[in-house]
């Protein structure tokens, strides 16, 4: 079993703080920060009072040769803090903590019948936009802080994350959080900013698959993929091989049935998008559509119709292809509902104003740390908030927490 310690998984982060000055010790610091933000603190102030508070029982299991360190300490040093070596070392630990548990007691999808064995504890990974409203200064001039998140939608585990370059988009950032992830065995989910021909033959090389959505970004592609899908459809798919499966939701007077087909007869389709005979998307092995009918009243209510569309690495020939596909398509939406949802309501993520230096970026790193403790911890039945609550309150289910 990989060592989960956080002194282990943090010990090469560099100290960004002048030597001769350091009254307290990096690990202290980070440990009561980490503590404070479990336990509800969500700014610098709070972290002090939290750590105040509980002094005694720190002082029961760190040096704290300086005392409590003021709000001031921990601005300081979330401001000049290395954010790429504290996000390399958070996904350090994710990467053990994730290989620790096959599934996550509150209930991920079973693997779909007939769908490829792997040994990967995550099969699924989603990978996502998200920014910081209030992150910009207008007095620096500087925007708003915008990550990209990597999500293990099986273990509903933050991998990690990787900054936005100001003045630029997702497709510069997502090569660069793929390559510090192991995706082997992994289906990774991107929304249509993430289908370009780079990202998939990376995704590929890496020893995962891809599963991304085409929108108008790629007018080619899917002009292609729509007519020869619609067409198949209209044709109820009597001459075209595929799978396909069915889902229906209702609730709150909202009625919603998705239909998914997946099709592996690609080959004309990867030989319309071949630059000097070669493919220009790597390991093309399937197209797909999903087909969502809503209706929101009663049986005289108007249904809306949404198609939507997808390339993939995935085979499509083989029982429970559809099914895979659709659980890939649906748990996509798991890194907004499970993880910028949650980080916005249970840690008020988008209202933190901490806006100096890589501060902003280094909370961030350390809020998701929070989630994934709390969210490993099993025995409180209870949401994220209230779990900060209970750990604030309860010191003894703070240690299930820190040692989950």
């Amino acid at each position: 079993m990989p060592v989960l310690s956080l002194t282990e998984h943090f010990a090469s982060l560099p100290d960004p703080r002048v030597e001769r000055t350091r009254v307290h010790a990096l690990i202290d610091l980070l440990t009561i920060a980490l503590c404070a933000t479990i336990c509800g603190a969500d700014s610098f102030v709070e972290m002090q009072a939290w750590g105040r508070a509980r002094e005694p029982w720190l002082r029961e299991r760190l040096e704290l040769a300086g005392g409590i360190p003021s709000h001031d300490t921990f601005n300081r040093l979330f401001a000049r803090l290395d954010p790429e070596a504290f996000a390399r070392c958070f996904l350090s630990w994710t990467e053990a903590l994730r290989q620790t548990f096959p599934s996550p007691a509150d209930g991920p999808a079973a693997p779909p019948e007939g769908a490829a064995a792997t040994t990967k504890a995550a099969t699924h990974v989603a990978l996502d936009g998200k920014r910081l409203r209030r992150s910009f200064d207008t007095a620096t001039g500087s925007a708003a802080l915008h990550l990209v998140n990597a999500w293990a939608s099986e273990q509903r585990l933050a991998l990690g994350q990787v900054k936005v370059a100001e003045g630029g988009n997702e497709i510069t950032a997502l090569p660069e959080l793929l390559s510090l992830l192991d995706v082997a065995g992994c289906v990774v989910t991107i929304d249509a900013i993430g289908c370009q021909r780079e990202i998939a033959r990376q995704i590929v090389s890496q020893g995962g698959d891809y599963l991304l959505a085409v929108k108008a970004n790629q007018p080619a592609l899917l002009e292609d993929v729509q007519l020869f899908l619609d067409d198949a459809h209209e044709q109820g798919f009597r001459a075209v091989a595929h799978q396909a499966y069915q889902t229906f939701d209702a609730e709150h007077g909202r009625q919603e049935r998705r239909a998914y087909f997946v099709t592996g007869e690609v080959a004309w389709l990867r030989e319309r998008h071949q630059t000097d005979g070669a493919d220009r998307w790597t390991g093309l092995g399937s197209i797909g559509m999903v087909e969502a009918r809503r209706r929101e009243g009663g049986p005289g209510s108007k249904e809306s119709v949404e198609r939507r569309y997808y390339i993939s690495s995935l085979a499509a020939d083989e029982a429970g292809s559809a099914q895979r596909f659709a659980e890939a398509v649906r748990g996509h939406w798991g890194i907004e509902n499970g993880l910028h949802w949650v980080l916005d309501i249970a840690f008020r993520e988008d209202d933190c104003r901490v806006r100096r230096e890589h501060a902003p970026q280094n909370l961030a790193t350390l809020r998701q740390l929070a989630l994934s403790l709390l969210r490993r911890e099993q025995t409180a039945k209870m949401g994220v908030k209230a779990r900060r609550l209970k750990a604030a309150w309860d010191l003894a289910y703070l240690e299930r927490v820190l040692s989950a």
